[in-house]
Parts: C-alpha cells; structure tokens; sequence
C-alpha cells in the first residue's frame, strides 16, 4: 500500500474517534505527510565545496593559481586544497611539499575526465569538473553550482576526548570512499630553484596527508574516530568510487572545528 494510499485509509478510521484520540492520530498522519519531504532534504545535505589545486613550486604558470586557492581559504563555504605534485622534481625542482600520492591523485582524476596528460596548474571542483590554471569567473560559477546543488551524504565532525568523532550517513546506497585529509593552514617557503627562483611563495591549506579511512556503501552509518594533531588541521571528504580504482565526484564534506 502506498504512502498516500494509507494515510487515507487511516484518516477515514479516526472519524468518529474520542477528540483526544482524534488529535494523536491526526499528529501521526501529519508527521507521515512530512516524512517523504524530509527524507528528500537529506540527499541534499550542506557541505563546504571542494576545490583541488595540483600545484608545484618548480611551476611558473602557478602563482597565480596559488594566489586564488589563497582567497578561497578565507571563505567557509569552501574546501580549498593544495596538492604539491612530484613530476617537476626530476629536473632539479624539488617541491618541500610534493608527495607522490598527489601525483597519482591528479592522473587518476585526469583518467576519469578521459584525458591523456597531467599539467600544472590544475584545480578540480568537487572531484568532477576541471580548470587548467587560474580561471576566477569560471571557478566562481562552478562554485556556486556545486553549493547549490548539495550533496547527498551527510559528513559530521564532532571533537571527543580522543580526536574527533566522524558520522557520515546518507539515504543512497553506492560504493564510495571515506578519506581523511591533514592540510597546513598557511606556509611560506623561499624557492630557490626552477622557474620561480627567488620567490616568497605564500600558500593556503597545503595537504599533508591523505588517508583512506575505508569503502563505504552507505547503507548504515560510516562512524569512526579521527586522531588530531596538533600541525595540522583535518577535514574529510567522501566520494564516489569508480571502476579502476578511480575517485568520482565528492558525495560529502566537512572540516574539522577549531
């Protein structure tokens, strides 16, 4: 029997009933009224929208890319993240911040969009649409678009004795993937070698490390604690899983409270 269907039934049966009686069971039928609503405001639960910069300091088309994942930082409806890439260092352009895991991040993502090569600058926005270098009007939109259109995981960060305590829960079922990410605040570094040699480059929310906290398929709560430390500030971000071990778009966000 549908929703509807049922509620009809019900409403027929309480005519005639006590008043008091009457009143319980018109709550009852009101609240059921509601419930499809209410499930539908979970699959678009609010979240900060994640921007990914694929970033090097070897790089001289950078800077300015940096500059704006520098502004982004200020606001709190956005996730921006810099991910130092190693690639440049083989010639003689070490990045302090490059891990290889960012690389392979980067081409993993490049694979997924079907395309053949990995540059910098690159930023992603909410692990589906792509920017090469610094585009701040098409960046603005793809930002507004993304908020707008919410995500359907719930992600919520509560501080506990031992770190934090991490619920993610939603009302789809599909594979995705739980990741916690440790990023600096804010770093200078004086480059000395590469393209931007003698520059006091400035960054924002530079990644650390990238953990995978595990597969979710969403059909019971994902719950964990996250450890703190103290040089980093943490956030956590799921996504889609595709095939090939590929990363699809962001299903829900959160940092951490200070």
């Amino acid at each position: 029997m549908t929703g509807s269907l049922l509620q009809m039934v019900l409403g027929r049966m309480v005519i005639g009933l006590r008043p008091m009686v009457q009143a319980l069971c018109f709550a009852i039928l009101a609240i059921m009224a509601l419930s499809p609503k209410m499930a539908e405001a979970q699959l678009s639960a609010t979240g900060p929208v994640v921007v990914e910069l694929f970033t090097s300091q070897g790089c001289s088309s950078c800077p300015p890319a940096d500059a704006l994942l520098n502004e982004l930082a200020t606001r709190g409806d956005v996730l921006p993240l810099g991910l130092h890439v190693d690639y440049w260092d083989y010639i003689g352009w070490p990045d302090t911040f490059a891990q290889p895991q960012f690389s392979r991040r980067q081409e993993a993502y490049v694979r997924a969009a079907g395309g053949r090569r990995v540059y910098t600058p690159h930023m992603v926005v909410g692990g589906h649409d792509h920017l090469v270098g610094a585009q701040p009007m098409e960046l603005a939109d793809l930002i507004r678009a993304h908020a707008a259109q919410g995500y359907p995981v719930a992600v919520e960060l509560i501080r506990s004795a031992d770190g934090y305590r991490l619920t993610a829960q939603t009302t789809q079922t599909a594979p995705m993937v739980v990741q916690v990410i440790r990023y600096t605040p804010r770093a200078e570094v004086d480059i000395t070698r590469g393209e931007n040699a003698g520059r006091d480059a400035h960054y924002s929310n530079v990644v650390r490390g990238l953990e995978i906290l595990g597969d979710w398929d969403g059909r019971a709560p994902f719950v964990r604690t996250i450890t703190a430390e103290a040089e980093t500030d943490l956030a956590v971000v799921v996504q889609a899983r595709l095939g090939a071990g590929a990363l699809g778009p962001v299903m829900g966000a959160a940092r951490a409270p200070q």
